[in-house]
């Protein structure tokens, strides 16, 4: 996940797959669980010049340990906990982009969560171990109690996937305040990629509100989908560049899973996949900034993360799902607890399937099996049976 650590995470990733099958989930939890060690570890290291954001982080890690101490005890339950929470807390958004996933795969009518609601399901999540959140919409600057929320839970660590425009001077001195709160900004490279996909406007937009992160000392990141069209600018050195200068410190990778009719051509290549992995651990070595890769870096955990093994999605009406791209579920949050949520059957079949440790082609494993997913909770043996053949035989 992160330079310095890579070497350990393999080690004993090599040493969980000769494991017999019954210590495999246990050896996974303890890559998982130092692989974020060395990640926030890392996070000190390159906020050595902004002494308030390293010092944060350096006592994030001890928050981080008291959590996988949690997180071994509801093991020793019998409940399986993941650290890592993506909380999509809205479907409203701003913006129209092209090829975006929530408006091709979210069409629910449902009420979303009250702020209540949201309150109270990080509360549970942080006492049940969970303590790195990622927020995403939508749009989720549209809920103005989001910021509230987040202060009110200094020891977790909250990402904001945003597209910005939402970012004024009142909102950055809120963030400033939260040091546990790291907006993610999303671009697709320089003007003519960012404004053709977001539109006319948006990227020198952006370029001034990292100007103003920047000088206000906000610790902040950017969340590049990589597509086969943007590819080269992506990945040229020069880009990284630019936004190291800007003041970005935490770059996400993102590889385009193609949910939209008319976009399976934005799926990089195989070859490019292969580059993308050499040149992310490049910039490790070169940049004085946190990397990650998705999903090449679940590769260091034997795959697939959804589902529990490392993390879950809850989507902006409670249901708690798999993962963002596999909008199914058998537990909503309005009628379960968190608890009773994660040991969900659901859940637990897909973490079963070795199969589905498998990365698949364009980015998704589940997208990719979402016929499979779904027959689970319909009930509908044959056509599970079916699918599981599928699932078995693109393996082979």
């Amino acid at each position: 996940m992160v330079r310095g650590g890579e070497k350990m995470v393999n080690r004993t990733l090599n040493e969980s797959i000769q494991a017999p099958e019954d210590n495999r989930e246990s050896n996974y939890s303890i890559i998982l669980n130092k692989s974020l060690k060395v990640f926030f570890k890392d996070a000190v290291r390159v906020t050595v010049t902004n002494p308030a954001q390293a010092y944060f982080f350096f006592r994030t890690l001890k928050w981080q340990r008291k959590a996988a101490g949690v997180r071994d005890f509801w093991k020793r339950q019998g409940i399986h906990v993941p650290p890592i929470l993506i909380f999509s807390i809205t479907d409203k958004c701003n913006l129209n982009c092209k090829g975006c996933y929530h408006h091709a795969l979210r069409h629910s009518l449902e009420t979303e969560l009250s702020d209540a609601e949201l309150k109270s399901i990080v509360a549970e999540a942080r006492d049940m171990g969970i303590s790195f959140h990622i927020i995403a919409g939508g749009e989720p600057l549209t809920r103005k109690e989001l910021l509230p929320v987040t202060s009110a839970f200094p020891d977790i660590i909250f990402f904001i996937f945003t597209n910005g425009l939402l970012i004024n001077d009142e909102m950055i001195k809120q963030i400033k305040k939260q040091r546990n709160v790291v907006p993610i900004l999303s671009l697709e490279g320089f003007e003519k990629d960012t404004d053709e996909r977001r539109g006319k406007g948006i990227y020198r937009h952006l370029q001034d509100t990292m100007k103003k992160l920047k000088s206000h000392g906000v610790f902040f990141g950017t969340s590049m989908t990589v597509t086969s069209t943007n590819f080269t600018t992506m990945t040229d050195e020069k880009y990284v560049r630019h936004l190291f200068d800007n003041g970005c410190r935490l770059f996400f990778f993102a590889e385009y899973t193609p949910v939209s009719e008319g976009t399976e051509g934005w799926v990089i290549t195989e070859e490019q996949r292969a580059e993308l992995a050499d040149l992310v651990e490049s910039f490790r070595s070169r940049f004085s900034s946190l990397f990650i890769s998705v999903p090449g870096d679940e590769e260091q955990f034997g795959g697939c993360l959804s589902a529990g093994r490392g993390f879950i999605h809850i989507s902006s009406e409670g249901n708690v799902e798999p993962c963002p791209f596999a909008p199914y579920s058998d537990s909503n949050l309005r009628e379960v607890s968190l608890k009773q949520a994660l040991q969900s059957d659901l859940l637990r079949r897909i973490r079963e399937n070795n199969e589905l440790s498998v990365e698949g082609h364009g980015g998704c494993v589940l997208w990719e099996e979402r016929q499979w997913i779904q027959s689970l909770i319909t009930g509908n043996t044959a056509e599970q049976e079916e699918a599981r053949n599928l699932v078995t035989a693109d393996t082979v």
